[in-house]
């Protein structure tokens, strides 16, 4: 059987909500999401093993064994029904830890590889819980512009016009949710009205600034220039401005890198 190959594009949080704190501990959510043409890279062939090889610029970031997000999808549709052992290779063009769903949309498109090699179909309550993977596998597995809600599971898909295009800022730190999440410091059964979904806001951005300082240099960047409005990508450290065309983002991203090389700056068409 030949070799199967998904992307795994870049998640963007349009809008993030954090509606509060369940009794179970996980917190509610309200977030548009739209998907970034730009993307990490998976071939996925049948093997006597589950085998993963990883190379791009981020290849050193990316665990190896079994606890790799990668696997906990094998496992999780194995559960489920006969999928056969997979040699993987990665090319990791989206840094870890970065809000932008790099691992998540890793396991998704594990999971379209697999289903693709078994022949099979996830039905709507099976995509719903993909979210006991991560709360983005679900969203990242449909890979279009929905509406995410709940802790992840709840997805509807829009048919709303996007922003034609962005640009995408790391400063190259990992901003991890949990520690996100611990700032922002909501308590067990905590709530927050539901703001229109049209509003442009991340409710984590305090947080991720405070885990984070660099953060806030990075939105100043963006606020320089002619990119708007300005937001950070789920719980950072990826921030991005929108563009009126993919020709200004182009121009507007390569003056941001010429100013901090060091960042990872990327001009990206939205879908």
């Amino acid at each position: 059987m030949p070799a199967i190959v998904e992307l795994a594009l870049a998640k963007i949080n349009l809008s993030l909500h954090v509606l509060g704190r369940r009794v179970d501990g996980y917190h509610e959510l309200s977030s548009v999401v739209a998907f970034a043409d730009i993307a990490d890279r998976l071939v996925i062939a049948p093997a006597e093993h589950n085998v993963l090889f990883v190379s791009g610029p981020f290849a050193s970031d990316v665990p190896l064994g079994e606890d790799n997000i990668i696997w906990k999808a094998w496992a999780h549709v194995r559960a489920q029904m006969p999928v056969p052992c997979v040699a993987v290779q990665l090319e990791k063009n989206l840094p870890v830890a970065s809000g932008i769903g790099g691992g998540s949309a890793d396991a998704a498109a594990m999971l379209r590889g697999l289903l693709r090699l078994a022949d099979v179909q996830l039905d709507h309550v099976q995509i719903s819980g993909l979210a006991a993977i991560g709360a983005d596998v679900p969203v990242c597995f449909v890979g279009q512009a929905c509406l995410m809600e709940g802790i992840g599971e709840k997805i509807s898909v829009l048919t709303e016009q996007l922003p034609p295009a962005l640009v995408l800022v790391n400063p190259l730190v990992p901003c991890a949710t949990a520690a996100v999440f611990k700032v922002m410091g909501l308590k067990l059964g905590d709530t927050r009205p539901a703001p229109a979904r049209a509003e442009w806001r991340n409710d984590m951005t305090a947080a991720a600034i405070q885990t984070q300082p660099v953060i806030s240099n990075v939105l100043s960047a963006l606020q320089k220039t002619a990119l708007s409005p300005v937001l950070m990508s789920g719980s950072g450290a990826t921030c991005f401005g929108i563009a009126r065309s993919f020709e200004d983002a182009q121009l507007l991203a390569a003056e941001i890198a010429a100013l901090q090389p060091q960042w990872w700056v990327k001009p990206a068409r939205l879908g």
